[in-house]
């Protein structure tokens, strides 16, 4: 029985070891030299293992060289100044004054397609003691396992404020899910009006669907998650962040920000996002309408009402009837 346990602790320690370099291969290849080099280091690795047969010296020289490569990347920094995608030009910050808070940098774009729209970054300003509520739109764009939540403010006098937590890709740059894994991409939370940000996902993007939902959030509630917005972007203007598809994503982000009094309790949806409407219906995040989650579901996709709205100066109004009459 020892030994079947000594075989299996080995086996273990090898796999591990096997995932380390695993990774220490990718950070070489996206963040370093490129793949020649990462490919180079590994084979010469490699053969100082078989000369040394290995042994513990072996090993040594492994951990030394894996170690090595961590601390290099942990050092490295995000861009402060880049050329940026035209989308992430610039990062939000907010003021507050008193019950005023002025949000300035938030995207307005004017959308034909995808790639075709003419800029426009505005100033909007909203006040606490308007908030009513607020919205979570979810947005997949493949797989029904990942998702992308944006959260969206409602107000009694002011149009809805949406806050996108996202990747902030510079120009040439495409999302990669390996990449994502390394410091390929800084974090940026875009704030912007819905006609932007749904907008774009529903009516000019191919096989994007947009789910639109009501939460329970008290006002009370909802200004707090306001409050942790607003220390998110001016905090990420100040000092640009890293993000990583793992522990720092749209989802991972959203819940980090939270006290740690008002966290949602870990759960495994949070990860596999595009089950996180469904968790939230399950903790009573969502408002049910007194139906089960399948018919809240289809009742909250919103594609058709965003197209139909598409570019109208009463959009957030327009879908959210639209919404209201749909039925399961």
């Amino acid at each position: 029985m020892k030994k079947i346990h000594s075989f299996i602790g080995i086996g273990l320690l090898l796999l591990l070891a096997l995932g380390f370099s695993l990774w220490v291969f990718g950070a070489l290849s996206y963040d370093g030299p490129g793949g020649w080099f990462a490919a180079l280091t590994a084979l010469c690795l490699l053969a100082v293992m078989i000369v040394l047969k290995f042994r513990r010296r072996a090993w040594g020289v492994w951990g030394v060289c894996h170690a090595a490569v961590l601390v290099w990347w942990l050092t490295l920094k995000p861009p402060v100044d880049a050329e940026w995608q035209a989308d992430v030009a610039r990062l939000a910050t907010a003021n507050i004054d008193g019950d005023v808070v002025t949000f300035r940098n938030v995207r307005d774009f004017q959308y034909r397609s995808e790639t075709d729209f003419t800029p426009r970054w505005i100033t909007r300003e909203v006040r606490f003691s308007s908030l009513t509520g607020v919205d979570i739109a979810v947005n997949y764009w493949g797989s029904p396992w990942m998702a992308h939540p944006i959260f969206s403010f409602q107000f009694s006098d002011a149009p809805p404020l949406a806050f996108s937590i996202e990747t902030r890709k510079r120009a040439g740059q495409s999302y990669s899910a390996i990449g994502g894994l390394y410091r390929q991409f800084s974090l940026a939370c875009i704030v912007a009006e819905e006609r932007d940000v749904l907008g774009l996902r529903a009516a000019h993007r191919e096989n994007e669907d947009v789910y639109l939902y009501h939460t329970t959030l008290t006002p009370e509630r909802a200004s707090k998650r306001l409050l942790e917005y607003i220390t998110t972007i001016n905090s990420l203007a100040r000092n640009p962040r890293w993000y990583n598809a793992i522990t720092t994503n749209c989802t991972t982000g959203i819940r980090s920000q939270n006290t740690h009094g008002d966290r949602l309790p870990w759960d495994w949806r949070i990860l596999v996002n595009g089950k996180g409407d469904e968790m939230m219906f399950e903790r009573g995040v969502l408002e049910t309408r007194g139906l089960t989650f399948p018919q809240l579901k289809q009742r909250a996709h919103a594609n058709s009402a965003i197209k139909a709205a598409d570019g109208s100066s009463d959009f957030s109004v327009r879908i959210r009837e639209d919404l209201s009459q749909a039925r399961p």
